[in-house]
């Protein structure tokens, strides 16, 4: 007997490419496994924090999703240990689920590109690959 399909909804997301000084934001979902820069952030502190939750308020994910820096031979640096503790703090404000995403490089092909907001559109490269990780195998 062959198995009955099973209708899956579509799952949205918004996509942060953390920095210091400016927090690159993209949106997508998985009916498209499409994302789309949609500004970046340049408040620190409490404002920052309102300003994604206003965010969260207009697109209403269900779950973010965070690049995490590393040097390109995997290693650790102080960016990688900043890109975490701001997705707990993600998790511990909104309680969405948060996924972490490797991304190297993210920035520089996002300048090679000729994009206009390069924190942004770095946050939609990050979500592509997020969203390419969750295609099922062929």
């Amino acid at each position: 007997m062959p198995e009955a399909a099973v209708a899956v909804r579509p799952r949205s997301f918004l996509a942060f490419d953390f920095g210091i000084r400016r927090v690159g934001v993209a949106s997508g979902n998985t009916l498209l496994a499409q994302a789309h820069p949609l500004r970046t952030l340049a408040t620190e502190g409490d404002a920052r924090f309102a300003a994604i939750g206003e965010l969260i308020r207009q697109w209403q994910p269900d779950a973010l999703v965070v690049g995490v820096p590393f040097h390109p031979d995997g290693a650790e640096h102080d960016n990688t240990r900043r890109a975490r503790r701001f997705a707990r703090q993600l998790h511990g404000r909104f309680r969405l689920p948060v996924h972490e995403v490797d991304e190297r490089y993210t920035t520089t092909e996002a300048l090679a590109a000729g994009a206009r907001d390069a924190d942004a559109a770095a946050a939609a490269l990050i979500l592509e690959q997020h969203l390419r990780s969750l295609e099922p195998a062929a």
